[in-house]
């Protein structure tokens, strides 16, 4: 162990002097293969903490923010097993390849939180203290992205596939760690918004604190991603259904990248999660990471071959639901809608809501005359604007004894473009209005 620890030691004492030889002008590319001798015995997470006794030996943050890119290329070459699926093998625009580009972004930012907020720590000029103050928000704004871009492509459209085989344990676990980490920033950004209100030896102390445990959250999730579900990605799905998943991602976005349209072939199906055989075969299996398989042995996979689609089922293009469903949905909602074709005559109401009377006599009847005499010319105005296209709805609210009710009218279209009608929404806001703070899913009782 003495001799492992003091190796260690040696390799971080090697690494300071080619980040200082870096520093003082020598070509980045040359030192790179002395840099991946180096790296390959030290851990990722340790090269914030060697980044910052560089800063206390007279090199500025800047100078070594520029170093990131290549920290993160290094360690995603240093880490065992990430050689056999590096990025540059996949084609560009492919999901997997975007996975990895945006990792190595979140690396560097994961890196660039740590080593600010400890040079913050340790700057006693007040205009570097609001410089830095600048850029740990900027970062920590990014990083709450990641949330809401990376991590939500992965839990909406990777893991129902590898659900349906019946690895759930995996897209549990990473869910759960996706959680922590959206916390972990949520609470660093509120801890930023506190720092007049705490003394600055306090506040910078928690800041040092709370940024090495987001830092270590997003590299460890890093290191989860590129070497474990990845590579069960890749061994798993197919092109289809990696064509359905890029068909999808635009809608989600994307974390500091910008990957361009991808596609394997017309002769490529999309495939969702709901059209493929669950069943791994022994293929797959073998092509799994040996801690994947490690994990599997003696448990036998649970595939879900659960059928979306059943007989007598309308296809809405989002699902499938029969009339039935349709009907309790309707009933459900908290408005009510009723639709008006091409001809303005009234084709449907929904039932359940109900702000103003609708019975089965106003079925076919022209909306026109559903009416006040007063007001027939301005619904005539409004169906004019939206069936030229000047208009893409109207919206109106009143008081209604105690209800506070809201109207809104949208055009309907096909695919074509073709005006198909009108739709009314009519709700009552005036509960939503007296809604104050926060209710979660995890505040419910029974």
């Amino acid at each position: 162990m003495t001799e492992l620890l003091k190796n260690r030691e040696y390799k971080k004492e090697q690494l300071k002097k080619l980040l200082l030889r870096i520093h003082e002008g020598e070509d980045v590319n040359k030192l790179k293969e002395e840099f991946r001798q180096v790296l390959s015995g030290i851990s990722p997470l340790e090269i914030p903490i060697i980044e910052q006794e560089l800063v206390k030996d007279g090199i500025s943050a800047k100078d070594i923010a520029k170093m990131c890119d290549l920290h993160v290329e290094l360690f995603r070459e240093a880490v065992a097993g990430t050689e056999e699926l590096e990025e540059r093998d996949l084609p560009d625009g492919h999901p997997l390849k975007t996975l990895y580009l945006e990792n190595k972004e979140i690396m560097k930012d994961a890196e660039m939180l740590n080593l600010y907020a400890r040079t913050l720590a340790t700057t006693k000029d007040e205009r570097m203290k609001a410089e830095i103050l600048g850029v740990l928000e900027e970062i920590v704004g990014n990083l709450r992205k990641v949330g809401f871009t990376h991590y939500n492509r992965e839990e909406m459209l990777t893991f129902p596939y590898i659900e349906r085989r019946g690895l759930t344990a995996i897209a549990t676990v990473l869910w759960t760690k996706h959680d922590e980490i959206r916390f972990m920033v949520k609470r660093f950004s509120e801890l930023l918004g506190k720092r007049d209100e705490l003394p600055w030896e306090e506040f910078t102390s928690k800041l040092v604190e709370r940024a090495g445990e987001l830092s270590f959250a997003l590299s460890d999730m890093v290191f989860r991603e590129n070497n474990i579900y990845y590579p069960t990605l890749k061994a798993l799905l197919t092109e289809g259904e990696w064509k359905a998943i890029r068909q999808q991602e635009d809608e989600i976005g994307f974390y500091k990248v910008s990957p361009p349209a991808w596609d394997p072939g017309e002769d490529v199906k999309p495939l969702h999660p709901w059209e493929i055989d669950p069943e791994l075969s022994v293929e797959q299996l073998l092509g799994l990471p040996k801690e994947v398989q490690q994990a599997l042995k003696g448990r036998p996979l649970e595939f879900d071959k659960a059928e979306l689609k059943r007989g007598g089922d309308i296809d809405l293009g989002t699902g499938f639901i029969n009339v039935e469903e349709l009907k309790a949905i309707f009933e459900a909602l908290p408005v009510d809608v009723t639709f008006i074709d091409k001809d303005d005559r009234v084709r449907f109401f929904s039932p359940g809501e109900r702000i103003f009377d609708r019975t089965l006599s106003v079925l076919g009847r022209p909306v026109q005359l559903c009416h006040p005499p007063k007001s027939v010319h301005i619904v005539n105005k409004i169906l004019k604007a939206f069936k030229e296209g000047r208009k893409s709805e109207a919206t109106f609210w009143l008081r209604l004894g105690p209800k506070y009710v809201y109207i809104k009218y949208v055009p309907l279209f096909d695919r074509d473009g073709n005006y198909i009608g009108t739709l009314e929404m009519t709700m009552d806001i005036e509960p939503y209005k007296r809604i104050e703070g926060e209710k979660r899913l995890l505040d419910w009782r029974d």
